[in-house]
């Protein structure tokens, strides 16, 4: 199995991201629960995926989480 490395992924786990954004799981946990219908959250099933770069924007444009 082919293992890309995470800056080169369309979409993080909430474990993926919370290393890569350095925010705690639980954090990334309650932001996916307040806004489930956000465009930085792919839906696989009742799982949630993080946008990479959409997420990133979204940090870019804010001081603090």
């Amino acid at each position: 199995m082919i293992e890309i490395p995470v800056w080169e992924k369309y979409t993080l786990s909430i474990e993926e991201a919370a290393a890569y954004f350095r925010i705690g799981e639980n954090k990334l946990r309650q932001l996916i629960a307040e806004n489930p219908n956000a465009d930085y959250i792919l839906w696989n099933g009742t799982r949630a995926q993080i946008k990479r770069k959409k997420f990133e924007e979204i940090i870019d444009n804010l001081s603090a989480i």
